[in-house]
């Protein structure tokens, strides 16, 4: 019997794949915290926010709020990449949960001293070097001003170690590019490459642009002082 079918019987299937998002756990209750949480939801990322008795209502962004360190509801796996942002409230339990999970990419949020000396109670605990060896601290490479500015330069290392796998490159880590703040308008100058930049006594000064260096040197007391003019 002849088919009636217009395209001769043949069958045509559209395939849209459909890609897993990566998955972003924030630990603390930190203000870096949630701006990392808000950051990583306009960034594309399944954001997890992770802190003892939180509840939904606290982290609005989040896609997943979980009010204990077990970590398991969001389904950590490769592609997961786990920020502990307690300011030291309860570094060692957040990153020992983290870590339970070997796929995961784990930071933390801390100088290198308090983060050597985090390292060094997992250590105590019994968890051997090459795990502890997955912990990158100074989550970031930098220590920000501010605790936003933190969370802005971790989110940054986690989309730059994405791309650099995604493309077959080796990570080029965040941490060789050092930055400092410009002292008129509070914004993150990769000191590297800047090119306004003052220096007063010992201190070098460093500039986003011509205009908060030419307020600078109307007046630097004021900025040294703190004291900034509107």
């Amino acid at each position: 019997m002849a088919t009636t079918c217009p395209s001769g019987g043949s069958l045509e299937i559209f395939v849209e794949p459909r890609i897993p998002r990566p998955l972003l756990v924030v630990i603390g209750g930190s203000p870096a915290a949630r701006t990392l949480v808000q950051l990583g939801a306009l960034m594309g990322f399944r954001t997890c926010a992770v802190h003892v008795g939180a509840r939904s209502e606290d982290f609005p962004a989040a896609d997943l709020v979980l009010p204990t360190l077990d970590l398991a509801p969001a389904r950590p796996g490769p592609d997961t990449w786990a920020v502990v942002a307690t300011m030291g409230h309860y570094d060692e339990d957040a990153l020992e949960a983290a870590l339970a999970h070997p796929e995961v990419h784990v930071a933390l949020v801390a100088s290198d001293r308090r983060g050597n000396a985090t390292i060094q109670v997992l250590r105590e605990r019994g968890l051997d070097d090459a795990t502890l060896a997955r912990v990158r601290f100074p989550a970031g490479g930098v220590r920000g001003d501010q605790q936003e500015e933190i969370a802005l330069f971790a989110l940054t290392e986690i989309v730059s170690a994405r791309r650099a796998a995604a493309e077959g490159r080796p990570r080029q880590p965040v941490e060789t590019a050092t930055f400092a703040t410009d002292p008129v308008c509070g914004m993150p100058v990769d000191v590297t490459t800047a090119l306004h930049r003052a220096v007063r006594g010992e201190t070098t000064f460093y500039f986003c642009g011509a205009g908060c260096l030419e307020r600078f040197e109307q007046g630097p007391e004021l900025y040294l002082a703190g004291n900034v003019p509107a």
